[in-house]
């Protein structure tokens, strides 16, 4: 009996593991797709906001995209929030007065906060948010815009497409790990509504700017405001962003405790709104959300149970599956490639995430941020 309670603990734990990758894109797959229906009309203005902290390394080719972008939408407004950089970041973005408007902290003060300055003082009926390291492709914010001549349509997420992915097994993991979370949103996307964006590249109607606390993450925060308002949060294959992967194991380690700290402290904050969605839009939250962030706790129970179930079968298959994964782990740490050392950043992906969101639940959280040296 213990034996079979054991396997149905292992059996239970690899289903909640592999649900986000696996089963859950098999659902979406069944799911029949929710047409849009454009109008003509004309284009509505934007605004396009990012916030900035140490980020004199990435601005000059930053500055040039927004230049470029400019050049296509002369009626595009640009304005930036710089949080108290102790580099040349605010110098770099003033001296290009005429293409942004800086808005700058009196000090560490985090994106949230810097973000909601910005929409304040935007005047778009679209705002478009990204990031100071990425870069928008020539016919982003075109093909961005397009998507809402549909009324129904409140928000629209972008591609982000990773560069570097080669540099080391981190940033390999990090490539795959996105390209299955765009696969993912685009199969949400089709479906209804997708669950969430990312502060890389998405966009809102002005009018569905929600109050929140600095402490979230905004860009969660936001997107949601727009399932909660009852329209549409919609992906574009077509409005491409561009940016460097992550490739040191540190770097990404600390990036997953914080994000997973504040997206939980903002599942926290959202939870009402949150129980008022369709039954669709909850499934596919805790199919995408809350299952990944207590991954971690899956691949522990996972281990444990199997560990359990080994000893009992025969001392000798748990001494062997010790040692072996002991080896697995000492080979993967030591290595910058191939399937160890790419074994070893996932797992370490979910420690850090798992990490993150204890941290979260013992009421501590992050508001500030600081760019990863490794990108």
């Amino acid at each position: 009996m213990t034996n079979l309670l054991l396997v149905l603990v292992l059996l239970a734990s690899l289903i909640a593991v592999a649900w986000p990758f696996l089963f859950y894109p098999l659902i979406l797959r069944l799911l029949p797709t929710r047409a849009e229906t454009p109008v003509d009309g004309p284009v509505p203005s934007a605004s396009l906001l990012f916030c900035a902290y140490n980020e004199s390394g990435a601005m000059p080719e930053k500055l040039a995209n927004l230049a470029m972008l400019k050049a296509r939408h002369p009626t595009l407004e640009i304005l930036a929030f710089d949080d108290g950089s102790s580099d040349d970041t605010a110098a770099l973005i003033a001296a290009q007065g005429g293409l942004v408007t800086l808005l700058r902290g009196p000090g560490r003060s985090g994106k949230a906060h810097g973000m909601k300055l910005l929409a304040a003082r935007a005047r778009g009926d679209i705002l478009i948010f990204t990031d100071a390291n990425v870069l928008l492709d020539a016919d982003a914010i075109d093909n961005l815009l397009a998507r809402y001549a549909d009324a129904a349509i409140g928000g629209v997420l972008g591609s982000l497409h990773y560069l570097g992915q080669g540099d080391s097994a981190t940033a390999a993991v990090g490539s795959l790990y996105w390209r299955i979370e765009e696969r993912l949103k685009d199969e949400e996307s089709r479906t209804g509504n997708v669950l969430g964006a990312d502060g890389s590249i998405f966009s809102i109607r002005r009018s569905l700017y929600p109050a929140f606390p600095d402490s979230v993450l905004d860009d969660l925060t936001v997107s949601m405001a727009v399932v909660f308002a009852g329209k549409r949060l919609v992906k574009a294959k077509d409005v491409i962003a561009r940016e460097r992967l992550v490739t040191g194991r540190k770097d990404e380690y600390r990036r997953k405790v914080r994000i997973a700290a504040r997206a939980w402290h903002t599942h926290s904050h959202l939870r009402p709104q949150l129980r008022r969605m369709a039954a669709i839009d909850r499934f596919k939250y805790a199919s995408r959300k809350i299952v990944r962030w207590f991954g971690g706790a899956f691949i522990l129970t996972g281990a444990i149970a199997a560990g359990a179930l080994a000893l009992r079968l025969s001392p000798m298959l748990y001494m062997a599956g010790a040692i072996g994964i002991a080896l697995i782990a000492w080979v993967g740490l030591r290595s910058r490639g191939g399937p160890l050392a790419a074994l070893v950043d996932i797992l370490i992906a979910y420690a850090a995430t798992l990490q993150g969101v204890l941290k979260a639940m013992s009421g501590r959280t992050v508001t500030t941020w600081n760019p990863a040296k490794s990108r």
